[in-house]
């Protein structure tokens, strides 16, 4: 949900663990070349790419799974922009992150465990010589360099004491009592990947580049955090935060701050209705572009990029007439701004001047999401107006590129290891039409070695947000399902992103609705190809997208199977335990759940509503710390599948949150266990005869 942005064959499993390195064995068991769930391990992508000062090189991290620990790995790379060369910066059995290049380029900044706690580290680039800076007891965030060099800013957690409700006496010498009540009296109380919250907030500091006690420049009641930037002179941080009154009744009001750093003094410098965020100073100091949008209290929201004088005055947006969402964005050197948006689910790149004229340059970015097709890239720009970004397509996760002009080159092929012995699916793009005269956009992905003749049994894959989109990216997930023999289709019905406001807002207060209808066009358009069996259909999604599989079978019979992944079944009792409380009932509903005539369309909204009308073979699976939509709405459609004599299964993940990615193999888990469902339930993993 947004809220605003297992093992296969012995031989296959030794495989998967083979690095890059030591290169590839060959295969000899029958289907050999057909993608596992488990040969994630086997995947590597790019991210964060950071072009240097100078446009000669870039350093990026460099994503991968380790099978034995059964953790993400990140290590640090970089790649010569003209040559190609590729070698290893920053590796071992550590992770490593968030590098960022000095002014001159001399030195590259980065974020290490390698010594216990995440700390700020800094490399010599001649010299290979490393320093650690910093002594933090927690982690840092947003780390930004001075322009002289000589400091860095970052922002950190900064714990604080709540105020005791009673003093417990003290337990006898000896004695051994429980543990002593947990006080919650905050609204955001915890969070999904982040377990319940300490008392305290999140602040911006700054350290000197040579080392030394860092200093804390912002105070208060507040939160301070996100991307951090500084004027040319030094002397000032711009920042964004929430400081209304009551920041955890009143989301989406961050606003730009300017924080002097010897006085500490804040000035605000945008008053809007809405988010303004991600400050970035221009090269000649004037302005700050940002992003932001003005809050209508409507389910989607997007981003557009904005552009102010340096003291906020002349505030503008640069995209607003594109009707388009910004995901990130760079000054070049000539006072113009690189930004990525999203349009038809293909991530695009854009150039703006300050005087508002735009234009796109190239398109087919992506890659930071592997486990399905989502969107997610980023990128950094050098003063000479070179592109660091990242590129994906069906069959390839993130790699490093360039852009210069209109022209984009890829400088990494991080898989191909991975691609010489795998067959990977086709993707075929299709547009439907609703009954309502509403059209969307899908994709149909085809197993390897595709026979037309053939009939195939299909899954309808769906994305959750709802708001985001699925596009021509690759998916570790729907490989595994084409591999096992599956046609998959995956859709951007009505309130995904990348198609306008009015598209993404059609289910404004009103989902689940009329996406549904989209998804079964999809699906009649893709049973009339002729080579889907229509007595073999299954249906899965997760977040957004179980809540869409759940009213599904709510609604319709014609699926052998569902997986209902992380679903919200119940919106009443979603509203208030989900880590968003202050969000989903004012912006999805314009009403919280006990407030006059709210509760009947909550009900009406809810899958729990049709649970008596479901006869299709139902699995369920979710996180066992998921807080963004807790196991308890997991919980409450399994016992009434159960009372309503459905065939059904609950698959409870031990210690995983939302994303299901806190191990790899919770990722693998999923794939293989919606397999296992499946084909219990009439799947296959290859195609009929036709007949």
């Amino acid at each position: 949900m947004k809220t605003q942005r297992i093992l296969g064959s012995a031989v296959a499993l030794t495989l998967s663990t083979l690095t890059l390195a030591g290169g590839v064995a060959a295969q000899t068991s029958e289907n050999t070349r057909a993608y596992k769930p488990v040969d994630l391990f086997a995947l590597e992508y790019a991210a964060d790419p950071q072009i240097s000062p100078d446009g000669r090189q870039i350093a990026y991290v460099r994503r991968s799974f380790d099978i034995m620990a059964d953790k993400a790995r990140s290590n640090i790379w970089i790649v010569n922009v003209a040559t190609g060369e590729h070698r290893p910066l920053l590796s071992g059995g550590a992770s490593f992150s968030s590098p960022r290049w000095s002014p001159d380029g001399k030195r590259l900044a980065y974020v290490s465990g390698s010594e216990g706690s995440a700390q700020i580290y800094i490399r010599w680039m001649d010299s290979g010589a490393t320093a650690r800076v910093t002594n933090l007891t927690q982690g840092p965030g947003g780390i930004t360099w001075s322009p002289d060099g000589k400091s860095i800013a970052f922002s950190m957690f900064v714990p604080g004491e709540g105020k005791p409700i009673a003093s417990m006496p003290a337990a006898p010498e000896g004695a051994k009592w429980a543990p002593k009540p947990i006080v919650i009296d905050k609204l955001d109380y915890r969070g999904d990947g982040a377990g319940y919250a300490e008392q305290g907030h999140t602040h911006i500091f700054t350290v000197s580049a040579d080392g030394g006690v860092p200093r804390q420049v912002t105070k208060g009641e507040f939160d301070y955090g996100g991307a951090i930037d500084w004027s040319r002179d030094g002397k000032t941080l711009y920042v964004s935060a929430n400081r209304t009154d009551d920041p955890e009744r009143t989301p989406l009001r961050d606003q730009i701050y300017a924080v002097d750093v010897a006085s500490q003094a804040i000035t605000q410098l945008t008053h809007r209705e809405g988010p303004s965020a991600a400050p970035k100073v221009s090269p000649d100091g004037k302005s700050i572009a940002f992003l932001g949008f003005t809050d209508r209290l409507t389910s989607n929201q997007e981003f557009s990029l904005w552009v102010m004088n340096r003291d906020g005055g002349n505030a503008r947006s640069l995209t607003q007439t594109l009707d388009v969402g910004i995901n990130d964005f760079a000054w070049d050197g000539r006072g113009g701004l690189y930004y990525l948006f999203d349009q038809q689910g293909t991530t695009k790149l854009g150039y703006a001047t300050t005087s508002g004229s735009n234009r796109t340059i190239a398109s087919g970015f992506g890659g930071e999401d592997i486990g399905r097709p989502y969107s997610g890239a980023s990128l950094t720009v050098a003063p000479d107006g070179t592109v660091a970004t990242n590129v994906t397509t069906p069959t390839e996760p993130g790699d490093v590129a360039v852009v210069k002009g209109s022209n984009v080159k890829r400088l990494t092929r991080l898989n191909d290891d991975v691609s010489a012995i795998r067959d990977l699916a086709s993707v075929e793009e299709i547009w439907t039409t609703a009954p309502d005269g509403v059209k969307s956009q899908s994709w149909i992905m085809k197993p390897a070695g595709f026979d037309p003749a053939k009939k195939y049994p299909m899954i309808l894959e769906i994305h959750g947000g709802p708001h985001t989109n699925y596009g021509a990216r690759f998916s570790a997930e729907m490989q595994a399902y084409a591999a096992a023999g599956y046609v998959v289709l995956y859709s951007n019905p009505r309130g995904s992103t990348s198609y306008g406001d009015k598209f993404a807002n059609l289910i404004d207060k009103a989902y689940p609705g009329g996406d549904y209808d989209d998804l079964m066009a999809a699906v009649d358009a893709a049973v009339a190809k002729g080579y889907v069996d229509p007595q073999r259909l299954f249906v899965t999604g997760g977040s957004g997208g179980g809540v869409l599989t759940a009213w599904i079978v709510g609604k319709s019979n014609r699926f052998r199977a569902a997986v209902v992944a992380k679903p919200v079944i119940n919106w009443t009792s979603f509203a208030l335990t989900s880590d968003g409380a202050a969000y989903y009932g004012r912006y999805w509903f314009g009403k919280n759940p006990w407030e006059e005539g709210a509760q009947a369309e909550y009900w009406r909204r809810s899958p729990l509503s049709l649970v008596g009308n479901v006869k299709t073979p139902t699995m369920l699976i979710t996180g066992e710390q998921d807080f963004r939509t807790p196991i308890s709405e997991t919980e409450q459609y399994y016992a009434g599948l159960k009372l309503n004599g459905v065939d059904t299964a609950m698959v409870r993940v031990p210690e995983s949150s939302h994303g299901m990615m806190d191990h790899p193999s919770r990722l693998v888990a999923k794939s293989t266990y919606i397999l296992g469902w499946f084909a219990k339930h009439g799947g296959a993993s290859t195609a009929s005869d036709g007949k």
